[in-house]
């Protein structure tokens, strides 16, 4: 991910257009930034008092939390219930989330197992 421009790049720029009367676009050129993020760091500094940048990333919650005693009761009845399927059994709760939230979820609670395919076919022990 890149990374955000520095503080005093910022700060020189909007000064120049501020305070210079230099225009948005020979600010960009003089600077060797992108008209539009000169734009935008003159708005944000009217809008916020401040051209520093917002916050990069961070933690985004888990959806099916709230749902967490569902999904582990449908598996501990159904062991054989596919992450499709939960993920269509959801859905029909009203619950929309992609294959990718079920299977961080599943995983993560450690309800998910590998098949070994082999010991399948030969059956019970």
């Amino acid at each position: 991910m890149a990374r955000p421009y520095s503080n005093d790049l910022r700060e020189r720029v909007v000064s120049a257009v501020e305070a210079g009367g230099m225009s948005r676009r020979g600010a960009a050129a003089h600077f060797g930034v992108g008209v539009s993020t000169v734009i935008k760091w003159v708005r944000r500094l009217r809008e916020t008092g401040s051209v520093a940048p917002a916050k990069m990333g961070g933690y985004k919650p888990v959806l099916l939390e709230a749902h967490r005693d569902f999904v582990h009761s449908r598996i501990a009845e159904q062991p054989e219930l596919t992450l499709r399927g939960l993920q269509q059994e959801l859905a029909e709760r009203g619950v929309r989330v992609s294959y990718g939230a079920v299977w961080s979820f599943v995983h993560g609670e450690g309800l998910s197992f590998k098949k070994n395919s082999a010991r399948q076919r030969a059956g019970p022990p």
